[in-house]
């Protein structure tokens, strides 16, 4: 029981390792699991039967082509969707029945409500990046499996690998809109804030480059 239960725990890291960083192979999986190559190819072929990752030759890769590993779409479905199809049903319901002036509304509504919290929790800090890590802190309770990053020149990447409001946000795209901003918004003036990957436009995730403004 316990070797199955350290299987399945093995698995699960594999499979949020692939959903945070992308493509990997085999070896790079092995190296952030500390585990023997052998190893992980076990796990892979066994995620494989199980519809849950995908193989694909890395054309970009130096010398022979390296085989690298996605997830699913039935993987994605394993991490975390706020009332998926409630929210679209909802959604659908307003846009059909009041209109989509309510709808629009409605998405402002929820826009202003986190704002309020969202500069409650990130307050008067004036660093960036603890603005950043602060806004990382509320997304990631909410689900969203947010990470920064510090690129050279003060520049930041604050990204998002998971969505747990994709189904609604398919629905309606407003809440993307407010989202970006509401993250200038509460970042401050003093930066600017523009989406470089987008999840609904074929992207693995969301990603926001967080740029200061130079005087």
């Amino acid at each position: 029981m316990a070797e199955l239960i350290a299987t399945e725990r093995t698995a699960d890291r594999m499979l949020l390792l692939l959903k945070t960083r992308g493509a990997q192979t085999a070896r790079a999986l092995a190296d952030a699991l500390e585990i023997s190559v052998p190893g992980v190819q076990q796990h892979l072929t066994r995620l494989e039967a199980d519809g849950l990752i995908r193989s694909s030759q890395n054309a970009g890769a130096v010398g022979r082509p390296a085989l690298v590993w996605t997830l699913t779409e039935r993987a994605a479905r394993r991490f975390p969707d706020t009332h998926a199809q409630l929210t679209v049903t909802l959604i659908e319901s307003i846009r059909r029945s009041l209109g989509e002036a309510a709808l629009e509304a409605v998405v402002a509504d929820r826009e202003a409500s986190a704002r309020e919290r969202y500069r409650t929790h990130i307050g008067d800090a004036k660093a960036l990046k603890t603005r950043l890590t602060r806004l990382a802190e509320l997304r990631n309770a909410e689900g969203y499996m947010a990470e920064i990053e510090k690129l050279p020149h003060g520049v930041w990447l604050f990204s998002e690998n998971h969505c747990p409001i994709c189904a609604a946000a398919q629905s309606c795209q407003g809440f993307c809109r407010h989202e970006l901003d509401l993250f200038r918004d509460v970042l401050g003036p003093n930066v600017g804030v523009d989406r470089v990957e987008y999840l609904l436009e074929g992207g693995r995730r969301c990603t926001y480059r967080v740029t200061p403004h130079r005087d």
